[in-house]
């Protein structure tokens, strides 16, 4: 099964991972608003989750979107695992480390032998094998989107990454 792959659930309960796809868009703007809004997440326009529809999964469960984290490949080494989001009233259930495993599988399958994440939370990267690291270390990450981060000068971010 690739990560990207439909999946049966297991229990009734459980958020069926899949691939976003554009009717997925509004959905992914109300789950991210409160992240967006506290820090622990970056704003992502409309157009911005339309173009990149591709990196995201969603967690889906009775139709609703509960879960999101994105994949965005800078090159044939490194890869990042963001946007990782869970809404409140489903957390505690195992969504964000079925949605960080799916994207993890889908790295490994691609060859990647670096996954890269950027948190407030390292502790929850840390239990699923990630290791702290330095940003300086991801010059194409860092060229990519921390020069352009509005908290770049003030960020509180911390480094994992996943080796292979």
């Amino acid at each position: 099964m690739t990560a990207r792959a439909l999946r049966a659930p297991v229990l009734a309960l459980d958020p069926v991972i899949r691939p976003a796809k554009l009717g997925d868009v509004p959905g992914l703007e109300s789950l991210m608003a409160p992240y967006v809004a506290t820090g622990d997440l970056l704003p992502r326009s409309n157009y911005d989750l339309c173009r990149h529809i591709k990196e995201y999964v969603v967690a889906e469960h009775d139709g609703a979107i509960v879960g999101c984290a994105s994949l965005k490949v800078y090159s044939g080494e490194l890869a990042e695992l963001g946007a990782l989001a869970v809404r409140a009233s489903q957390q505690g259930r195992g969504i964000g480390r079925m949605l960080t495993l799916a994207l993890i599988e889908e790295a490994r399958e691609a060859g990647i032998r670096e996954l890269l994440a950027l948190t407030r939370k390292p502790a929850f990267f840390l239990k699923l094998g990630f290791e702290p690291s330095d940003r300086e270390h991801f010059p194409l990450k860092v060229w990519a989107d921390c020069a352009r981060c509005p908290r770049q000068n003030c960020c509180d971010e911390v480094a994992v990454v996943l080796r292979s």
